[in-house]
């Protein structure tokens, strides 16, 4: 839990960031212009009351291939197309479900599992609301972390609609680690 806390503010630190970046001279350009008034220094650095855990230098210098395959697998799953979806996961995964549903290993397991819960569906409706792409600099890992609504209609007629917020792990272009929260939109009974 508090792996998934930390992404979630990490994501929301760099969506509050700005960059402060000076674009480059012309060739040719004339330099003996009146130098410009230098910017206001930054603010002194505060003192958090807390220290991250897992880490704390983040970019969002993660490939738009991985960018690709995580969001390939939100397309299969909406579409009912495992097969798809096993094509984004690496051999060996980690899943932490909103239900508190937990696995670890092969991924015809997790497959599995997804299947049993896709078949009881005859439709699901996805919209993406927004990705935000994370490298950790000090852990040499990437994760993409994608926030969305979602719409099942099951076969039984129920509807359930909610959003979500995912982190999903990514190494060598596959999927090996993925963390789920929910949020329903309707009040369950």
């Amino acid at each position: 839990m508090k792996r998934i806390l930390f992404f979630l503010s990490i994501a929301l630190f760099f969506i509050a960031c700005n960059s402060d970046t000076k674009p480059a001279e012309e060739p040719g350009a004339d330099t003996s212009k009146v130098a410009e008034t230098p910017a206001p220094l930054a603010a002194p650095s505060v003192t958090l009351p807390y220290t991250a855990g897992y880490s704390a230098q983040w970019t969002d210098d993660v490939s738009d291939n991985d960018l690709l395959t995580v969001l390939n697998s939100y397309k299969y799953w909406e579409s009912g197309d495992m097969a798809g979806i096993k094509t984004t996961l690496a051999d060996s995964v980690e899943f932490n479900g909103w239900d508190g549903t937990q696995y670890k290993g092969l991924n015809t397991g997790l497959l599995k599992m997804w299947t049993t819960s896709r078949d009881s569906m005859s439709s699901v409706k996805i919209t993406i609301d927004v990705w935000r792409k994370m490298h950790s600099v000090d852990k040499k890992e990437d994760y993409i972390s994608v926030w969305y609504k979602e719409i099942d209609t099951y076969k039984t007629g129920k509807v359930d609609s909610a959003y979500f917020q995912d982190d999903n792990g990514v190494k060598n272009g596959k999927i090996n680690w993925y963390s789920q929260h929910k949020q329903y939109l309707k009040k369950k009974k």
